[in-house]
């Protein structure tokens, strides 16, 4: 079923959280007052921007992101989820936004003088560090009573992800990943480690599938997704564990075996090193949260 979560974190600053885990098309519709950037993160699966009375479409894929700004007119939110989609929706006052920047706004385009009063638009990937706040977002176990103060935390942590432009793949810092071609067979990588993360391909061999040498690989996949292969796919790993026992479907052991450990004890040690907590208390705390 389609569902959506509304939730105010300060005066001009609102977070929307939308979920279609249904076999059903979600369509939802909320008025967005004038002078309010829109911030769209697609986490998983496809959604669809109508416009104009749905004179006008606009897909967003997954690992998509969009940025709407229009001081001139109200921008209204209809959005279309297809099944089994999620997407954050982060919505901002000019005003506060530019607080937030206010001594290194340069690099922000819209925020400069001569834009302020202009409509803006873009499109962008959604970076391996913004995803994982995201998937956090869509995960939240903690003490209802903290719940705005997680949001408020996640939320800034995002808009400040958005615009790091360290995770650049066209950074200067790294040349060779100016080439698109590059960029694309380092993609491929996280792909395969991902596909294969029980039993994971060794470092060369990965290189020689994607047809990149061990260096450039080392170097592209560092400077696209900020860690080491090995190092990226233990996060991955240890954050699709979590979400396997957030499914209530498995026990340790078998998440522990899906993932690729062979034995729950070395599962236990790296859920602990990655969360500061075992699987058991981990699955404890969930449940004590059930009412």
């Amino acid at each position: 079923m389609g569902s959506q979560e509304i939730i105010k974190i300060e005066e001009d600053f609102t977070l929307l959280r939308f979920q279609n885990d249904g076999i059903t098309p979600f369509h939802t519709h909320h008025e967005v007052s004038n002078g309010l950037i829109q911030f769209h993160f697609g986490l998983k699966g496809k959604a669809k921007f109508l416009f104009n009375q749905g004179n006008y479409t606009l897909e967003m894929n997954e690992e998509k992101s969009y940025l709407f700004y229009n001081p001139q007119k109200e921008l209204p939110l209809n959005l279309e989820l297809a099944p089994n989609t999620w997407v954050i929706t982060i919505l901002i006052s000019i005003q506060k936004f530019h607080g937030l920047f206010s001594n290194e706004a340069s690099h922000i385009p819209f925020l400069s003088d001569e834009n302020k009063d202009k409509k803006y638009y873009k499109e962008g990937d959604i970076s391996p560090s913004m995803a994982i706040v995201l998937t956090q977002l869509f995960h939240y176990n903690l003490n209802p009573s903290i719940k705005n103060l997680y949001y408020k935390g996640k939320g800034y942590e995002l808009l400040s992800l958005y615009f790091n432009r360290s995770e650049d793949p066209n950074a200067e810092q790294c040349p060779f990943l100016i080439d698109e071609d590059n960029v694309m067979k380092i993609k491929k990588a996280k792909e395969i480690i991902i596909a294969n993360m029980a039993e994971p391909p060794g470092l060369q061999e990965l290189a020689d599938t994607i047809g990149l040498n061990l260096k450039k690989l080392k170097m592209g996949f560092k400077q696209i997704y900020g860690d080491t292969v090995y190092g990226f796919l233990f996060d991955y790993k240890m954050d699709y564990a979590r979400q396997l026992l957030d499914s209530g479907s498995y026990n340790v052991n078998e998440v522990g075996l899906k993932i690729g450990y062979s034995t729950g004890s070395h599962f236990i040690a790296a859920f602990k090193k990655k969360f500061g907590t075992t699987p058991k208390k981990y699955l404890m705390s969930i449940n004590s949260s059930i009412p």
